[in-house]
């Protein structure tokens, strides 16, 4: 196993990263902080880095993008302040489509995948990280939302995934210390039977952060403010931990050539000058090498 240093991009907090196979390049976003407010003066953006050419290209947002997804066609849908958006790279244009929560104005969306039926599940976060205020969304291809699991809240979603076969949907609860799974019925876009699938209370201060499903099924998630990212079997149990160099890696994703490599972002939010010292490149983006596992292809929105 090797774990490269691909980009010191210095992001306040790089999430969401996604393999792009069309241009060999993978793309995240910096939303800079919890909050813009918390953020100084860093400014929301998308990047790419083409893994072929090694060219770097970054996008500055009008406002922090949580997650996104790649469309099919063209374009970005994604997961913003103001609620569900689409956005075009290539004009700028930044339009928002539904915001689920106009009556919690100190929330926004954060975490969220896309399904293979083209749905984008999402979960919204309190900004100030203090109140269970946050839920789970939908937004279906033609642009309609429901909440789902309304019995549910939390403070900050995180570390949506779903399986191989389509039958659960992961959720990390990051202030809650745990990881849930949940029935998933893909032919309703339903999901059912919350239950607690891997907690992390005994790693405190560490955090659930950011997700993904390889093809035997496994979930990986980055444990932020702990320094590793970790695989955990099917029932729940620790397959693996990976250290890391540095202490907040925030999300992962498999891609590269047959889906063999672990894209890592992090952040340099909350890093102290002590913590910096011992671990110098934090907001970077790490790919990890030898795995010997293979990962799954995110889905387009609309597929």
């Amino acid at each position: 196993m090797e774990i490269e240093c691909l980009w010191e991009c210095n992001d306040g907090l790089g999430e969401t990263p996604i393999w792009h196979a069309e241009d060999t390049s993978i793309y995240w976003a910096d939303h800079v902080g919890p909050s813009v407010d918390l953020a100084g003066p860093r400014r929301p953006s998308i990047r790419r880095l083409n893994i072929s050419t090694g060219e770097r290209k970054t996008w500055e947002m009008p406002e922090q993008v949580g997650s996104f997804g790649f469309r099919k066609g063209r374009g970005l849908v994604g997961a913003a302040n103001s609620g569900f958006c689409t956005i075009d790279l290539e004009t700028g244009e930044f339009e928002t489509v539904v915001d689920p929560e106009p009556n919690l104005p100190q929330n926004r969306l954060n975490d969220g995948k896309i399904d293979r039926r083209g749905r984008f599940w999402c979960g919204s976060m309190d900004t100030q990280l203090k109140g269970k205020v946050s839920h789970l969304y939908c937004l279906e291809p033609d642009f309609s939302v429901r909440q789902v699991a309304k019995d549910f809240s939390f403070v900050c979603s995180n570390g949506i995934a779903f399986d191989p076969e389509d039958t659960r949907m992961y959720f990390g609860d990051t202030i809650g210390g745990m990881v849930y799974v949940f029935d998933l019925d893909m032919d309703e876009g339903r999901i059912s039977n919350r239950r607690p699938f891997f907690s992390v209370e005994d790693r405190k201060p560490a955090i659930v952060d950011g997700a993904t499903v390889d093809s035997e099924g496994y979930y990986w998630f980055a444990l932020n403010l702990g320094g590793k990212i970790l695989r955990v079997d099917p029932k729940g149990r620790l397959d693996r931990e990976i250290d890391l160099p540095i202490r907040s890696p925030t999300c992962i994703t498999f891609g590269g050539d047959n889906y063999e490599t672990l894209y890592v972002t992090s952040q340099q939010s909350f890093v102290t000058p002590e913590e910096l010292a011992r671990h110098p490149q934090p907001g970077s983006i790490f790919a990890i090498h030898g795995l010997g596992v293979r990962g799954l292809p995110e889905p387009k929105f609309g597929a």
